[in-house]
This record gives structure tokens, C-alpha cells and sequence, in this order.
């Protein structure tokens, strides 16, 4: 079957099952995982592989930088301990564990290779788990930890894979592997810096959403590329410079551009993410059978003893995680007790329970997939060891990610409660309007332009902004004698009429009375305004 044929067809696939993930109350990637894995199964289907090269340097880099963009910095910041120890200190004991479990029952295998082994099963990717939490309400603060966690550890383990394959051809001793991660790590930071910066003056300048959104594509590439040819970690510089890029936007990127970006950046993220999960489980066959073919006729690693090690290391990688994860949460504790008299309130830490849950959320995916695939041809045991990493992957995603709902559920965790958050937010929608009005209460209000403002037009925009602030307030009531409340009775009856205007204006493109360019023009007009008046009550598709 021809390869575009083929690309269609998954790409019908993945949407299909992102439809259906709902309704099985599972997260897609799960979803898409489980299918891959059958249709491998099938009889007559061709081998798959995974040019890891592809993954690493094409899908990875707009994979992080679509998540760091989203990230909020502030967020980033308030957990920036726990994010440290969880994508750097665990990593790395991760891998030195994991490794040398695997040297002491495979001597063959070289320490090395048994490290290199490690770095590729340490990282995590939070995409399933961050899905299931957010719909079942784990507290912000876990989720905002496994987010910057898995922007982070990628780099850590990619760094230290690096050095252990070079190892192999005796290239590097493991005593230089903190100095390469450090240096690594400033030299990513600085560019990442650089492209942001940069980025955000170029695309401050730019109105045309259209080439502003087509210029924010090539900048994960221009963080990743220049990185890695200074042997630096491409990956974090791709998500600093996507950190800096968000928190920078909001301030100096147009709304059309922003809406344009988030729109184009989760569609984007959508098909790659859930693209790879499919072809994992679509490779999962020639990696067993590879493995099989390879096995070097040694009884010390087998296909069978790899699969079986890659049960064995996902549990050990639970124990490790749990081993540094519940002291995290303690400390956490114990810190939050002592600042709770000092300063307005926040989210608290949630304890033994949250440290069970954001063990459990630690399942390994895409990068573990394209890493595994990028071991040098001259690893022992390279077959062997992609089918292990294979393992691991698949092994934690099925089984944490399937069990995780039940785990949140039984663990008792609860994000903070949806009332008061609306509450909360009505409560900023106010503070936003009064500054806002602090604009009309001059004696006379003038444009920039200095043309003075006719009374009607201020009391038309003083309206719109009251109308917006009892919208978010009915909805934080959400209670019946909230029924006829002016905003209410005003979106309904404008939705009414965009209804009206819209059928008047197929009819006109019926008639063929008004050129093409003209007809788009009306109809986005109507169409951005429909969606402001859904999205300010919550209604969008997020």
C-alpha cells in the first residue's frame, strides 16, 4: 500500500479513536496504543519501525515546545524544586539503578549499554496522565508537577544517554557525565533564552496572525537544531525558549494571533502526539521479532528474558519513583505548615495520597520509544534492549494508565473545588472591570487620537463589560432564579439573531449577489462572534 495511503488512514484512525476515548473513559493515547498493539497482531500486516531520528529532531521539538507554550510559568516556578528532583536527581538515579541491575544479572552487556538502557526508560510522558487527571480533577499543583516534569526530563535523560553511548566506544569516562550535563544544560538555557527573546520581538511586529502562527513553527526547530550541533540538549532549549515564548505573549502578541496559535499549536500536538503512540504499537511486532532473530544465541537475553526484564525494570521504576516521590511531598508538607500563617492562601500540598497518585501517573511513552530506537548499531544486545524499553513503555502505559482513574479515585485526591474556582474567577472578571472603567470615569474620555467620545458610545462599552461580569457570575451561581438575568436573556436572544443573520447570508450565497471574498469576510465575522459568546461562559472544546 502506498505510504500516503497509508498516512490517511492513520490519521482517520486517530481521530476516530479520539472520538471514542470519551465514551470508554479512557485517555487516547491508551486508546490508540491498544489498537496499534492488534492491528500488529494481524496476520499479513507489514513490519513497522520508527526512524528514531525522525522522532528525535522532528516530532519531539514541536511535541515539547506546543506543551511549554501552554505551560504557565508561574506555575513552573512555584514548583520548580519538585519538578528539579523528579526530572533531574530521579532521572538519573533511574537510570544508574536500572542499569546496574541489568549489568549484575548480563555482564555481556557492558556497563555502558546497561546505563544507556536506563537513560532511555527514566523519562516520563505525562500526556495520558495529565488527560485522566485533569478530567477527574487531580489538584493543579500534581498536575503542573507532571507537566514540567516531563517537559525537563527529557533533556536529562537524552544528556546522559549521549554520554553513555559514547561510553560504549569507549569514547568518554562516566566520571564526566555531571560536567556534560551541566554544561549541556547552560549552553540549551542560553539559546533557549535567545530564541525566545527573539521570537517574541519578530512576532510582536507581525499583525497577520496567518504568518505570525507560520513563523511560531519554525521556532521549536531553530531553538533544537543549533543546540544540538553545539552538543547540547536540543530539547530543553526547545522548552525554554517555549516557556519564555508563552509567558512573553500574553503581553505582547495580538488576541487573533493567540487564538490562532492555541488552535493550530493542539491540532499540531494532537496528530504528533497521538501519531507516535499509534506507531508504537504498530512496531511492537518487528521489535519482538527482531529481538528473537538477534537473541546471539545466549540464554542470558533472550526475546523472553527481555520481556520479562522490561516487566521487572517498569515495577522497580515504581518503587524508585515512589522512593523519591512520597519524601518530595513530605518536605512539601512540612514547608506549606510553616508559610500557612504568612500570606493569602493556596493550594496546599495533598500528601501520601498525592504521592501514590503521581507515582502512579509515571508511565513511560514517546521519548522511551524514539530513544530506544536511536542506540548505536555497534550496542550489545541492541535488539534485546529496544525490545526491553518496548516493554516498559507499553507495560506502564496499559497498565498505570488504565488503572490511574481507579487509583485517583480510591486515593481520595481532589483538585480544588470547581464552585469556588468559579467564584474566583468571577471575583477577577470584577477587578478586570473596574480597571477597565477606571478608563470611562474621566470628565472627558478621548481616543488616543485625542477625538473625544460621544456619552452613547461609553455607555454602550460600560454595558458590554457589565454584561461580561454577570455572565461569569450566573455561572459560578449556576442556580435557577438565576434564570432571567439580563446576560442570559442577552446571549440567547443574540445567539437568535447571529442564527438569523447566518441563514441570510446563505441565502445571499445562494443568489451569487456578493463575491466570494465578501461572503468569507461576513461569515467570519459571524463565526468569531458566536464563539465569544459560547467561550464566555466556558463553552469551548478545551
Amino acid at each position: 500500500m502506498r505510504p500516503e495511503i497509508i498516512a490517511v488512514i492513520g490519521l482517520i484512525v486517530i481521530v476516530a479513536l479520539a472520538a471514542l476515548a470519551p465514551k470508554l473513559r479512557l485517555a487516547t493515547p491508551l486508546v490508540v496504543v491498544i489498537v496499534g498493539l492488534g492491528v500488529s497482531l494481524i496476520p499479513g500486516v507489514p513490519p513497522i519501525t520508527i526512524p528514531s531520528e525522525w522522532v528525535l529532531a522532528v516530532v519531539l521539538p514541536p511535541l515539547l515546545y506546543s506543551s511549554a507554550i501552554n505551560v504557565p510559568l508561574v506555575d513552573f516556578r512555584k514548583n520548580i524544586g519538585s519538578i528539579t528532583v523528579l526530572s533531574v536527581v530521579l532521572v538519573f538515579a533511574s537510570a544508574f539503578i536500572i542499569g546496574l541491575g541489568l549489568w549484575a544479572i548480563v555482564p555481556e552487556i557492558g556497563f555502558p549499554a546497561a546505563i544507556a538502557l536506563g537513560a532511555v526508560i527514566s523519562p516520563t510522558d505525562a500526556v495520558a496522565a495529565t488527560s485522566i487527571g485533569k478530567r477527574l480533577g487531580l489538584p493543579p499543583r500534581l498536575i503542573a508537577t507532571l507537566e514540567g516534569e516531563s517537559l525537563v526530563n527529557d533533556a536529562s535523560a537524552l544528556v546522559l544517554l549521549r554520554s553513555a553511548t559514547v561510553a560504549i566506544s569507549g569514547g568518554v569516562a562516566f566520571g564526566g557525565v555531571v560536567v556534560d550535563f551541566f554544561t549541556s544544560a547552560g549552553i540549551a538555557v542560553a539559546i533557549g533564552l535567545v530564541v525566545g527573546f527573539l521570537a517574541v520581538f519578530v512576532r510582536s511586529r507581525l499583525r497577520d496572525s496567518v504568518l505570525n502562527t507560520a513563523l511560531s513553527f519554525t521556532i521549536p526547530f531553530v531553538a533544537y537544531l543549533p543546540t544540538e550541533v553545539l552538543n547540547a540538549s536540543g530539547v530543553l532549549a526547545v522548552v525554554v525558549a517555549g516557556l519564555y515564548t508563552g509567558h512573553h505573549g500574553a503581553r505582547r502578541f495580538t488576541a487573533v494571533t493567540r487564538l490562532s496559535e492555541r488552535l493550530n499549536w493542539r491540532t499540531i500536538n494532537f496528530l504528533l502526539e497521538n501519531g507516535v503512540f499509534l506507531l508504537m504499537g504498530l512496531a511492537l511486532k518487528e521489535i519482538v521479532t527482531t529481538a528473537v532473530v538477534r537473541d546471539h544465541g545466549a540464554a542470558s537475553l533472550d526475546a523472553t528474558g527481555a520481556i520479562l526484564f522490561g516487566v521487572l525494570a517498569a515495577l522497580a521504576l515504581l518503587g524508585i519513583r515512589f522512593g523519591f516521590v512520597a519524601p518530595l511531598l513530605f518536605v512539601q508538607r512540612w514547608w506549606a505548615g510553616r508559610r500557612r500563617a504568612a500570606g493569602p492562601p493556596h493550594e496546599g500540598p495533598v500528601g501520601m495520597r498525592g504521592s501514590l497518585v503521581l507515582t502512579w501517573a509515571g508511565m513511560r511513552g514517546v521519548v522511551t520509544v524514539a530513544a530506544a530506537q536511536s542506540l548505536p548499531e555497534n550496542t550489545p544486545f541492541r535488539a534485546q534492549l529496544i525490545l526491553i524499553a518496548f516493554t516498559v513503555a507499553v507495560v506502564t502505559l496499559l497498565g498505570q494508565g488504565m488503572t490511574l482513574p481507579a487509583v485517583i479515585r480510591l486515593s481520595g485526591v481532589r483538585g480544588v473545588d470547581k464552585a469556588a474556582d468559579e467564584e474566583s474567577f468571577a471575583t477577577l472578571v470584577d477587578e478586570l472591570r473596574e480597571a477597565g472603567e477606571e478608563t470611562l470615569r474621566a470628565e472627558s474620555v478621548q481616543l488616543p487620537s485625542g477625538e473625544s467620545v460621544d456619552p452613547t458610545v461609553i455607555d454602550r462599552v460600560r454595558t458590554d463589560a457589565q454584561l461580561r461580569s454577570e455572565s461569569v457570575w450566573e455561572n459560578a451561581r449556576e442556580s435557577d432564579e438565576d434564570a432571567s438575568t439580563p446576560h442570559r436573556q442577552y446571549r440567547e436572544l443574540r445567539l437568535e439573531v447571529l442564527k438569523a443573520e447566518r441563514g441570510a447570508l446563505l441565502d445571499a450565497r445562494s443568489r451569487g449577489d456578493y463575491p466570494s471574498r465578501v461572503l468569507a469576510r461576513a461569515q467570519t465575522m459571524l463565526d468569531q462572534e458566536e464563539a465569544r459568546l459560547y467561550q464566555a461562559v466556558g463553552d469551548d472544546d478545551e
